[in-house]
């Protein structure tokens, strides 16, 4: 769907469709995803890992819930891509060991590819960390409690919030060529609050927080998936409407939603005596060429544009329709199969 813009300007702008390639480059012949959970606490840091915990009043098992709840989110998202024949969970590997809050060391190509070949899958997705850290804060207040009558009512107490800070990394193995596909980290915090007569009542009032955590990493994995998809935004040109009538003529129809008929009101001043409006119609057939999927010949256009007829703007425009051309090849690159 297209659509203008009017301005009171020698140009109007429209915006298309586009669709991008993927962050993280799946090859094409991609079948078979592993996914492996390398946020498994090493015996060197097992006692470290529980002063956390004790200090982060959390649950012995949230950090490996939480983990899983990731994972689950990561690969839900990749199979309802339909893309893949297979998405499975690979478990009990001998790499399974992290640093707490940073990336691993990268596993080994070897070990890679023996997990890849034991597995059968083409690419491996690791969570290589996840690691929860909560800080408490608390505050001597009047807080509403309910009375014996189920009526609430103001008495000392307390008052505590819970932040807990969530962080994960992952990274993508590409196997065959020996590649990281891919390796990021992301950040969440999460507030809850609860009161009570004193700090523990208190703490046992903050309801929902390990269910906020548990979705907010399923969220987080499922967000990560969508890294291996395509992008269709929406992305914005200028056209020239001034100049000659089949320019005011071509605007009407482009604004109407007929480019072509626009194109070819266009085309009659390509050759046009003064230069000016000859390099104006050779950029408007750019964006028609590019609206229509040619990028090919929409670059031949620009480029007269800009080479034969001075026009500054199609120089920006030149750059534009190049980046396009690499984003398309590694398109049909991760789509061709």
């Amino acid at each position: 769907m297209l659509w203008a813009l009017v301005g009171c300007s020698a140009t109007n702008r429209m915006t298309m469709g586009v669709t991008e390639p993927a962050h993280i480059n799946i090859p094409g012949d991609v079948a078979r995803i592993g996914l492996i959970n390398r946020s498994v606490p090493s015996e060197g840091n097992e006692s470290l890992d529980k002063i956390d915990k004790l200090l982060s009043l959390e649950g012995l098992k949230l950090d490996q819930e939480g983990a899983e709840s990731a994972l689950n989110g990561l690969k839900a998202e990749l199979e309802r891509t339909g893309r893949y024949e297979s998405v499975v969970n690979i478990t009990e590997i001998e790499s399974q060991r992290k640093g707490l809050g940073v990336f691993p060391a990268q596993m080994s190509w070897d070990a890679i590819e023996e997990i890849c070949n034991a597995n059968q899958v083409d690419v491996l997705f690791s969570l290589e960390f996840y690691d929860t850290n909560t800080s408490v804060d608390y505050v001597q207040q009047m807080v509403n409690l309910p009375n014996p009558l189920g009526i609430k009512t103001q008495v000392p107490g307390h008052k505590v919030t819970l932040r807990t800070e969530l962080k994960n990394g992952w990274r993508v193995y590409d196997p065959y060529n020996k590649q990281i596909l891919d390796e990021a980290s992301t950040r969440n915090q999460l507030v809850s609050v609860g009161e009570g007569i004193n700090p523990f009542k208190a703490v046992e009032a903050v309801v929902g927080r390990k269910e906020a955590v548990l979705q907010t990493s399923h969220d987080v994995g499922s967000g990560y998936a969508l890294k291996s998809r395509p992008l269709k935004r929406r992305v914005s040109r200028n056209y020239f409407i001034k100049g000659t009538s089949n320019f005011e003529i071509g605007n009407r129809r482009a604004q109407a939603g007929d480019w072509d008929g626009a194109a070819a009101l266009w085309a009659l001043e390509l050759q046009h005596p003064d230069a000016k409006i000859a390099g104006r119609a050779n950029y408007n057939m750019a964006i028609s060429n590019e609206i229509n999927g040619d990028l090919d010949k929409a670059l031949e256009f620009a480029s007269r544009a800009y080479t034969d007829y001075a026009l500054r703007d199609a120089l920006g425009y030149i750059n534009i329709l190049r980046n396009r051309m690499v984003q398309q090849d590694r398109l049909r690159e991760q789509t061709s199969r």
